[in-house]
């Protein structure tokens, strides 16, 4: 009986949280086939994102060349911090001064923001918080190593910390359902890059009591309840054990580092929903967490321990319900790796911050048309001094062009897209009765640049808008259609337009049935070019 009252909690806190919002008509979630949507003004609405550099947003004199860069790269939405120790610099007293000239300028400029609240920890670290905190330890306790030497990481095990943390971020959410009218703030990230660094758990003297007390009944029902839909990483550790479910941690999972791991996501995720949900009590909007990615395979604690990981995806999810998307930040190389990790157990996908490169250009189709994810966010937007040439601008206004489309067909099989490079020349798929095989446009060794080693990773979103007619938009593709499951009928291309969307309506520009599709072999757009296609197949024998 426990177990389904608090799985029902669970799933009903996240319902009324999405029905609530949605029944104020304010910026919220909602479920549309395989994924979810963000909805503003009652509309789906698609981010094509830039995240701010970390120190940008505490000056307005600093950013005030970069709006203009914002609206070359045809960005829609910024990601902006909200730094703790600037908004309230003595305890009780807020200072919104900053946050009320971001959202002003945000929303004279036509861009949504979404807010980054740098609060308890910064990635992993305390640096953010005020200093009538980092200076009364007493009070306000850090994380301590084995040796019993403080971090620089407040303690999530206190409850100074985690109240004085709740007071400031429920301020500020009140603050901006009081004073954001035009609805400009339209998301809010909670902390940033959680994680546990030297060590894989805290070792302060709070800490180990919860450690060597029972694992908390909450999570064993979770655990019981989904046992067969677990991420494989968590239960593959919890059956080494054999999936006890009585006990301390070591107990229940056994002794290792990975329990160690186990034990702190449940606390940071308990800390992170507490300030959620605060917040959402005074302004119901969509909230999530993002992670800092551990790819070197090293142990944790070497790696930020205890985040919002894909390998602990489960335990996020069972302590935090009123976290709504758990999110990468990409530093790595494992682009379809992590997304393939962050797309588990229903979770959404969102990447709020990737390094800022010029593969971004092509991932940006990848991430929307494979994992339909929510948006995307390449960090320190406003550090480029080419903003007008930058690639990343020229998938954003192909990408708002189909904006209508892509959230129309979001959470469908009619919906797809590629990721192409050097060690991934091709990829095959299918949509409705054809296959297409989309490969990299140096397959065709018509540029002398084929033959270098390192090709330009170039990506594309394809869309089937009818049984026989596709939407192919992206940079450096080439493709081509077969009937799928037919040997003796073959795929042709009757017509395929070149041209824009303006205002959700389809422009067509060029006819492109002679040299430009190879007399009807195939749709290409080469290397550094972007545009948008219609193509319309038919069928012979």
């Amino acid at each position: 009986m426990c177990m389904k009252i608090g799985l029902t909690v669970f799933f009903a806190f996240t319902f009324f949280s999405n029905y609530s919002a949605q029944s104020q008509g304010l910026p919220h979630l909602v479920k549309k086939g395989t994924t979810q949507q963000l909805v503003v003004h009652e509309k789906p609405f698609l981010i094509l994102g830039g995240e701010l550099g970390n120190s940008s947003a505490s000056s307005m004199e600093y950013m005030q060349p970069a709006w203009d860069k914002f609206s070359a790269m045809n960005l829609n939405t910024i990601l902006a911090p909200v730094y703790w120790e600037l908004m309230e610099p003595e305890e009780g007293k807020f200072d919104f001064a900053l946050v009320n000239k971001l959202i002003a300028v945000s929303a004279k400029k036509n861009l949504k923001v979404i807010l980054l609240w740098f609060g308890s920890w910064k990635n992993s670290m305390s640096c953010y918080v005020p200093a009538w905190i980092k200076t009364n330890q007493a009070r306000f306790p850090r994380a301590q190593d084995h040796t019993g030497k403080g971090l620089e990481i407040l303690s999530a095990f206190n409850k100074n910390n985690l109240d004085a943390d709740i007071r400031a971020f429920s301020a500020l959410m009140k603050h901006i359902k009081e004073t954001d009218k035009t609805q400009t703030v339209i998301m809010v990230q909670v902390e940033n890059e959680i994680g546990m660094l030297t060590e894989a758990r805290e070792r302060t003297a709070e800490a180990d009591q919860a450690f060597q007390s029972d694992v908390p009944v909450e999570l064993i029902h979770y655990l019981v309840a989904k046992k067969d839909s677990l991420v494989p990483e968590l239960r593959s550790h919890w059956a080494m054990n054999n999936y006890m479910t009585a006990g301390n941690w070591e107990k229940v999972f056994g002794k290792s580092l990975a329990t160690d791991e186990l034990f702190q996501a449940w606390y940071y995720a308990r800390f992170a929903n507490a300030v959620a949900e605060a917040g959402k009590k005074q302004y119901r909007l969509p909230m999530y967490v993002n992670a800092a990615l551990n790819y070197r395979n090293v142990q944790p604690g070497q790696y930020p321990s205890a985040g919002p990981l894909p390998h602990l995806i489960d335990v996020w999810q069972a302590a935090a319900p009123a976290i709504d998307i758990l999110s990468p930040d990409f530093y790595n190389p494992y682009f379809k790796q992590y997304n393939d990790s962050y797309t588990r157990r229903g979770n959404t996908l969102f990447i709020p911050e990737i390094r800022f490169d010029e593969s971004v250009a092509a991932k940006v189709f990848y991430a929307i048309g494979h994992y339909h994810a929510l948006g995307f966010s390449p960090f320190s937007i406003e550090s480029t001094n080419e903003a007008a040439s930058e690639p990343i601008g020229k998938s954003y206004a192909i990408l708002s062009q189909l904006s209508q489309d892509i959230l129309k067909y979001c959470g469908t099989n009619e919906m797809d897209g590629v990721l192409l490079d050097t060690l991934l020349k091709k990829q095959e798929l299918v949509l409705g009765n054809y296959k297409l095989s989309v490969a990299h446009d140096f397959t065709l060794g018509w540029s002398p640049a084929a033959s270098k080693p390192d090709w330009p990773t170039s990506g594309a979103i394809i869309i089937q808008i009818a049984p026989d007619e596709f939407i192919i938009a992206g940079t450096g593709i080439v493709t081509t259609f077969t009937v799928n499951g037919k040997d003796d009928v073959s795929a042709g291309i009757l017509q395929v337009d070149e041209g824009t969307y303006k205002n959700g309506k389809w422009q067509p520009g060029r006819r492109m049935n002679g040299d430009q599709d190879h007399q009807g072999r195939h749709i290409r757009i080469p290397v550094g070019e972007w545009n948008i296609q219609r193509v319309k197949l038919y069928q012979y024998k």
